[in-house]
């Protein structure tokens, strides 16, 4: 292992606050973190991590090298982006995250392109809608639907995604159909509960240029999109979902609009990756392989009727 490499390694201890952590988001075993520091401090000459049963503690010699390590692989990452050689074929592993329906429905189908594209880079990827640690889990980067929450990560719009109200044609002749937000309180939803909040979802809606909301009764409570589109499909209540989610079901009327008016505004899609970590050129060529993916088969709803 050469030195930029135990830098790398070191830089991904003091980020996990763990060997093991670090070891695992490497793929590399917990004996070659070790050694790693251990040869840097051997090097350097001081302690650059006290380490006891239960935590770490970065010294502050670990900390000036830690931020000046940082600085230096950037440095050399853009070095080697500047030969047209290195440039023209990005490549290594590229780890995401994304959305378990967008994943599976959207972008899993859409890799061989990006392969054929790129047969330098390799793809590991996450299909989950939980909150992933993209630096204890050595993620690159993850697309991430809806208003995000503060943090340290560097984001990038990618657009946005158009929700729809539907239900079943058998749910609606059980219940009728609604032409008013008044008239939801004679109705029930397919209530969710959102992997990352754990609290059910209340139903938003626009009423005089204003999102309002609302927690419509239910039955049925799910916590996956694929279990809360069956439930409406199962006529069990109605369900607000992205409208690429459920496209398919509106084009063969196995689910109808439902209030289009009052429809929240859409969604924000982002990307998001560890403001820390210069970034690659896989990454950049994945984000500008996925935006014209999104624009063509999720954002293109936005310019549909309901």
């Amino acid at each position: 292992m050469d030195r930029l490499e135990r830098l790398h390694v070191f830089i991904r201890v003091v980020d996990c606050m763990s060997f093991t952590r670090a070891a695992e988001s490497l793929s590399i075993p917990r004996s070659t973190v070790s050694t790693a520091v251990k040869n840097l401090e051997s090097k350097l000459g001081t302690r650059l991590i006290n380490r006891t049963t239960r935590a770490l503690d970065i010294t502050e010699e670990g900390q000036l090298l830690y931020k000046q390590a940082l600085l230096l692989l950037e440095d050399y990452e853009r070095l080697t982006g500047a030969f047209p050689a290195e440039a023209g074929r990005p490549s290594g592993k590229l780890r995401i995250n994304v959305p378990g329906r967008l994943g599976r429905r959207v972008l899993v189908p859409a890799l061989p392109d990006f392969l054929d594209r790129y047969p330098d880079i390799d793809i590991q990827m996450g299909v989950t809608d939980r909150a992933v640690d993209l630096v204890g889990e050595g993620v690159d980067c993850v697309i991430r639907v809806g208003e995000l929450a503060d943090s340290n990560l560097i984001a990038r719009p990618l657009g946005s995604l158009p929700l729809c109200n539907c239900a079943s044609p058998a749910y609606l002749a059980r219940f009728g159909m609604p032409k008013t937000i008044a008239d939801l309180s004679a109705h029930r939803i397919v209530a969710f509960v959102s992997s990352i909040s754990g609290s059910v979802e209340s139903w938003e809606y626009q009423q005089g240029g204003q999102v309002e909301s609302v927690l419509l009764p239910a039955r049925v409570t799910v916590n996956t999109a694929e279990a809360l589109i069956a439930g409406a499909l199962a006529g069990l209540g109605l369900i607000q979902v992205p409208h690429y989610d459920v496209r398919h079901h509106l084009d063969a009327g196995s689910l109808v609009n439902v209030l289009p008016m009052t429809v929240p505004e859409p969604m924000p899609i982002s990307l998001l990756y560890p403001h820390r970590e210069h970034m690659t050129r896989r990454l950049e060529a994945f984000i500008d392989w996925v935006v014209p993916i999104l624009q063509s088969q999720v954002l293109r709803s936005s310019n549909q009727e309901p």
